[in-house]
């Protein structure tokens, strides 16, 4: 994973945990805009999330961004 992606990762599930609390569930489609100005991004989110760990559509923002941190 770009370190773009991570960074990007990480910044929305802390905003999203200080806002919402730590049970606060996000999907993949929360680290891009309505408007998809990165397909290449967006594709790599998605088959991190979708084809290598095998996500339900929302998981728990601090399990994603746990698994990002540790480098899965």
């Amino acid at each position: 994973m770009r370190a773009v992606l991570r960074n990007k990762i990480i910044e929305v599930c802390d905003k999203k945990i200080a806002s919402r609390g730590e049970n606060v569930g996000v999907s993949f489609y929360a680290f891009f805009k309505n408007k998809n100005d990165d397909p290449d991004l967006l594709m790599e989110a998605a088959e991190w999330w979708i084809k290598t760990h095998q996500l339900d559509h929302f998981e728990k923002a601090a399990k994603i961004k746990a698994m990002v941190v540790a480098g899965e």
